[in-house]
Parts: C-alpha cells; structure tokens; sequence
C-alpha cells in the first residue's frame, strides 16, 4: 500500500484524536508527526486496507499515551484554585502550567473532525488517567469496539471495559454538536458590546453563573457580579481600545481579540476567545491569551487596516 495514499488521508482526523487526548493543540502537532513517522516504518505490517485506520489509531494512541506519561496533563485557572470575587488587575501569566490551549478545526470542517473537540469536555478528558482517556474516545467518540480497542492498546477486553466503566462514571459533559447560527449571532453581539463598551449590554448576555478565565492568568471569575466587576475595570476600563474578527474554536463560537493599548495606534493580536452558549446566553468564556495563538487560526497578528477603517 502506498502511504500517501492510506495513511495521508487520515491526518485530520488523527490530529483532533491527538487534541482530545493531550489538550493542546501544539502537542498534538508533535504527536501527529510522531505517528506519521512510526506508520511509515511500519505499513508494510498492515495486511489489508480495512484495517489500516483501526492500526493507525492503535499508533496514534500509543504515542499519545507515551507523550501524557511524560507531560502530565493539561489545565485550565478552575483546576487550580477558586474563583476570585473582584478583579484582579496585577495578574501575570503563569509560565510553569502546562496550560490547556484552544483548537481550530475550522467551520467548514467535516461534522467527525468536529465532533468532541469542545472545551468543557476536553478539559474533562485530562483530569482521566491516560488508559481511561484512550478507552473511552475509542469506543465513544470513535466507535470501535472495545475487543478493538483492546488489540490496539495491546490489553484485554476487561482491562478496557474496567477503564471505560471508570471514565464513565466520572460522569464527563457530552458534546454539544454542530454549531447553529443563533450561537454565532450571539458571538457577534457579544464582540460588538465590547468594542462600544457597552458593560450593561455585554451581561445580559450571559448566565447567572457564568465563568471568565483567561490562561496563561490563574485569576478567573465566577458568577455575574464578580464578571460585571471584571469586566468593568478590565477589558472595559483600562486595556484600551478593541476589534474583533470572527472564528471558530473548539467547535464553538469563537472571536479573536486585537487591543490598541493606550498610546498605541495599532490593534495588536492580544486572545482568542472562545464561548459557551447555553440557552441563547454565555455560560463561560474563556480568553486564551497570547498572539501565538493566532497563527493556528490563520489570522493575522495585527488587525487588518482596511478593516478597522471600514468601521464606523
């Protein structure tokens, strides 16, 4: 079999797996190129057509199980302390967390690509040891059986029954599903509050209990008086001036953030901020901070001139 044609085709689908697995959209990259590397040297072993994507996944796993034994996994600020009441202005990222990041699957993506890609259930995933995660993607997300699942994680069928039934009961959010265009509404009107300032309009947005946190920063909020506060005298009263382009992240409405800084003419790539819609609100936003993020997106670092002219 010739590998640009078997195993090229499932690289997308290999790296969401990846994602899932290790929360990071970086790690996943190195991941997948892993596997890549590994399915060259070992296709010859694959006897038929059919069961090259259950052999690829059994690759793929491996290598993620091998990369979570040495990184450990990936956090978000609720995993590592409680919600702040008011907000805190001299917080500064925390460089030594292995921060969970944002994916970009892109809108158009196939509907599978998609498919279990959303926050709250990834950052679930990374509080399961590595064999529970593997387990149940495998057999819920992916489909296969867990007799597979156990010839591809060289295990027996009751060692992944045991690591599925244990998963489950931790009881993780299920995806949400496709993206609907009531939720991208609800993104532009959110990004349009921000950018005019509008404080009342932006929290009749969102839910009662709503959450905000932004890593690399341990600070988050929880509830809308400490968000009303956050927003008040943060984004609303001493960053600056802001734009925004709409994206998709995660599966989910996204906008990525450019700040014009006081003194500065320029809007600078600043989060991608991704947002959870319950009902028609906001139940968490969570800024991922840091122009680095951009580029995954395929968005510029700096928000494009003719567009900021164009607005009123």
């Amino acid at each position: 079999m010739e590998f640009s044609a078997v195993i090229a085709p499932l690289r997308d689908e290999m790296h969401a797996h990846c994602y899932r697995m290790l929360g990071s959209s970086h790690d996943a990259d190195d991941a997948v190129q892993e596997a890549m590397v590994r399915a060259w040297r070992g296709l010859a072993s694959v006897r038929t057509p059919a069961a090259t994507r259950s052999w690829m996944y059994a690759v793929t796993t491996r290598v993620c199980l091998d990369a979570i034994q040495r990184r450990g996994r990936r956090a978000l600020p609720a995993d590592l302390g409680p919600a702040s009441p008011l907000a805190v202005t001299a917080d500064a990222p925390d460089t030594e967390v292995a921060w969970l990041t944002p994916y970009s699957s892109g809108p158009s993506a196939r509907y599978e690509l998609r498919e279990a890609v959303e926050l709250a259930f990834v950052a679930a995933l990374q509080h399961l040891p590595g064999n529970q995660r593997a387990a149940l993607l495998l057999v819920e997300v992916l489909g296969f059986a867990p007799a597979e699942v156990a010839t591809m994680m060289a295990t027996t069928p009751a060692s992944v029954n045991s690591a599925l039934q244990r998963a489950r009961a931790a009881s993780l959010p299920r995806p949400a599903g496709p993206l609907d265009e009531q939720s991208r509404a609800l993104a532009g009107r959110f990004a349009d509050a921000l950018q005019r300032g509008d404080a009342n309009a932006l929290v009749a947005m969102l839910t009662e209990d709503v959450t905000w946190s932004m890593p690399p920063l341990r600070g988050w909020y929880s509830g809308l008086p400490a968000v009303r506060d956050f927003v008040e005298r943060v984004p609303l009263g001493s960053c600056g001036r802001w734009q925004h382009l709409a994206t998709t992240a995660n599966a989910q409405p996204a906008m990525a953030s450019y700040l014009c800084a006081p003194g500065s003419d320029v809007f600078d790539a600043w989060a991608i901020d991704v947002l959870t819609v319950r009902d028609n609100r906001i139940a968490a936003i969570t800024s991922f901070i840091g122009a680095g993020h951009f580029a995954a997106f395929g968005l510029p670092g700096v928000y494009p001139s003719e567009l900021e002219a164009a607005v009123p």
